[in-house]
């Protein structure tokens, strides 16, 4: 028995359309990312320097707030 070839291989029909009917959406950004999978060391790191920082700034605004009180009184 002798079958034919099979004519149609592959077909994009409609499917355009389908997927625009309820609006092609980009992925939702989340204000922080989350650190799943990030290197440890690099992670470690970033907490020490997180810390730094805040220690920082905190000599620095209370600084500020001393200056501002001698300045007014």
């Amino acid at each position: 028995v002798v079958t034919m070839a099979k004519s149609k291989n592959h077909t994009n029909h409609n499917q355009n359309k389908k997927a625009h009917r309820n609006g092609i959406k980009k992925p939702k950004t989340y204000r922080h990312p989350s650190l799943k999978g990030v290197d440890s060391k690099f992670l470690r790191n970033q907490r020490f320097a997180k810390r730094g920082t805040f220690l920082l700034m905190t000599k620095k605004k209370a600084a500020a707030r001393a200056a501002a009180k001698a300045k007014t009184a």
